[in-house]
């Protein structure tokens, strides 16, 4: 099932637009909340300004991890520094 919301926005006299209310329920959006704006071609993407980006990306792509053992591969790594 898709979760794409598709709404109509007017740009008022000073090209301000209105976030509407369902969307901003389902983004849990408040007064006073900042949003990124990201343009992309023709394709105008906004996103919740994350509180702290170190936690948004905390675990991002930890698959890539999975067996391997960090400190041998620290150890490996400063090895391949000094040869």
């Amino acid at each position: 099932m898709s979760d794409m919301v598709v709404e109509t926005v007017h740009l008022g006299s000073r090209c301000q637009m209105v976030l509407p209310a369902r969307i901003r329920k389902a983004l849990g959006l408040r007064e006073g909340d900042e949003v990124l704006v990201r343009k992309s071609g023709d394709v105008v993407v906004i996103v919740p300004k994350p509180a702290s980006y170190a936690r948004q990306l905390r675990g991002l792509h930890r698959e890539v991890w999975v067996g391997v053992d960090p400190d041998q591969y620290v150890r490996e790594e400063r090895a391949s520094w000094e040869g």
